[in-house]
């Protein structure tokens, strides 16, 4: 369903291009030009399967248009460029690049917005639910039970655990049945018309393991493995195989100075646009601030940055003046272990009603309160994107490869936000912190600017 949504989605937007190309561009003597545009339609459609445009969302439970935003640029571009070459070398046009960037241009905005809108129709449809089943009801099993029920618009229904010797189920998954021994999941897969199977670790052996994939081969089932170590497999780590042997290969931990270089230029730039843009936000916002609770605009923290060096951490004052932060110590402390459980509202953030501000209250929603950070950016003790800053007394419940986090400034999205914010505990956000630290690259950093918009839209709520 969603390929075939997608598919009609690319058509829509093409040609609605090429409409617009010729509204901005076109002549009397270019109607020739976009008859050949549309001519190419199916070259278009050809050159996206080759990107995997159409592939990915079967594969995926959390494939969003974010996730291939650079694949549609570079399917856009190549394809303007080869009709642009193309109809030069058969003189059957003489495009002007004018008009080239103009499809260019509105082909990646019509596609993006028109990717965007056919899932969300998808998401809207019971047939783009998956029955699934969770092989392993221990700890892991669990925790990615919990991850499919906050997530609903991965459109995956938990239909049960399997296990021959389950763990008691923690709170917040314990209305999720275990529907037996692992030895019941190929009649239990015809039986509740399962389509993805996910294996997190149960206590059957490697053997017994391997047998019941192979068991599932002809059902039409689609199966995830949950990797062994996969603590420590990071958002670049990348598969290759030694005779047919597959290998998780994780990057080295380092990175160039041209790439550090660029990263420090694009910060500044940003936020200096950022601030001048956001100019009449800040004036509004303080005037609220005041007016609403006495006490200073901006809420200043001591915070650990790159090299664990102390920098003063700037926000919108969100609450009244004088809180103290030993309920947010006692929180950290609670949401550690992964086996925290959420508030009633399925998430993971301190609750101090009593404390926010009306005006704070909107701000956290919005997360406009992190907007002064931007002069952080600007003086170089953070960055657009980083794990978060960290507040000393954070470290005290650290490992030594928690440290690892400091290798890198601290920015105002990361990993954590970018993927799950207020969803996850404390301890698997720091996780977060570390695997970003390790992997970080510039196409990284943009994937995740990318994606921290829709996740502010989806917990806006959650303040």
């Amino acid at each position: 369903m969603v390929r075939r949504l997608l598919l009609a989605a690319d058509i829509g937007a093409i040609l609605l291009a090429v409409l617009a190309t010729e509204l901005v561009a076109g002549g009397h003597d270019r109607g020739h030009e976009t008859l050949v545009l549309l001519a190419t339609l199916p070259g278009w459609l050809a050159v996206a399967n080759l990107y995997g445009l159409y592939d990915a969302d079967e594969g995926r439970t959390a494939h969003a248009t974010t996730d291939e935003l650079a694949s549609l640029v570079q399917m856009v571009t190549v394809c303007s460029w080869l009709l642009w070459i193309g109809l030069s070398l058969a003189h059957l046009a003489e495009p002007a690049v004018s008009r080239l960037a103009i499809l260019w241009s509105s082909a990646i905005a019509l596609v993006v917005a028109a990717r965007v809108a056919a899932r969300a129709s998808a998401h809207r449809r019971t047939a783009y639910l998956q029955n699934a089943i969770i092989v392993g009801a221990g700890g892991v099993g669990q925790l990615i039970a919990r991850k499919l029920i906050q997530h609903p618009e991965y459109g995956v229904n938990l239909v049960g655990f399997v296990d021959d010797e389950p763990m008691d189920r923690r709170d917040d998954v314990a209305h999720i049945a275990v529907l037996g021994g692992a030895g019941k999941l190929p009649s239990l897969v015809r039986l509740f018309d399962v389509e993805r199977v996910i294996v997190a670790f149960s206590r059957a052996s490697h053997a017994e393991t391997i047998d019941l994939i192979r068991a599932l081969r002809g059902l039409g089932v689609r199966v995830d493995v949950v990797p062994g170590l996969f603590e420590i497999v990071g958002p670049r780590a990348a598969m290759h195989s030694v005779e047919g042997l597959p290998l998780v290969s994780l990057p080295l931990a380092k990175s160039s100075r041209a790439a550090h270089t660029a990263k420090r230029a694009i910060d500044i730039a940003s936020a200096v646009a950022g601030m001048l843009l956001t100019a009449p936000l800040f004036a509004y916002a303080a005037w609220r601030i005041r007016r609403e609770s006495p006490g200073p605009v901006l809420f200043r923290q001591q915070r650990l940055g790159l090299g664990m060096r102390e920098f003063t951490a700037l926000k919108f004052r969100t609450m009244k003046a004088g809180t103290e932060d030993g309920a947010h110590r006692d929180y950290i402390r609670q949401t550690m272990s992964a086996d925290a459980t959420p508030n009633e509202n399925g998430i993971y953030k301190l609750d101090r009603a009593d404390t926010v501000t009306p005006f704070g209250r909107w701000l956290r929603k919005t997360s406009l309160d992190e907007l002064p950070q931007l002069l952080n950016v600007l003086r170089g003790e953070m960055s657009l994107v980083g794990p978060r800053p960290c507040i000393p007394y954070e470290t005290e419940a650290c490992e030594l490869h928690h440290f690892d986090r400091f290798l890198v400034p601290p920015g105002i999205t990361g990993l954590w936000q970018g993927t799950a914010r207020a969803h996850s505990t404390f301890g698997e956000a720091r996780e977060r912190d570390v695997a970003y630290a390790r992997d970080w690259s510039l196409k990284l950093d943009f994937e995740l600017i990318v994606k921290t918009p829709p996740q502010l839209v989806r917990t806006r709520g959650t303040a």
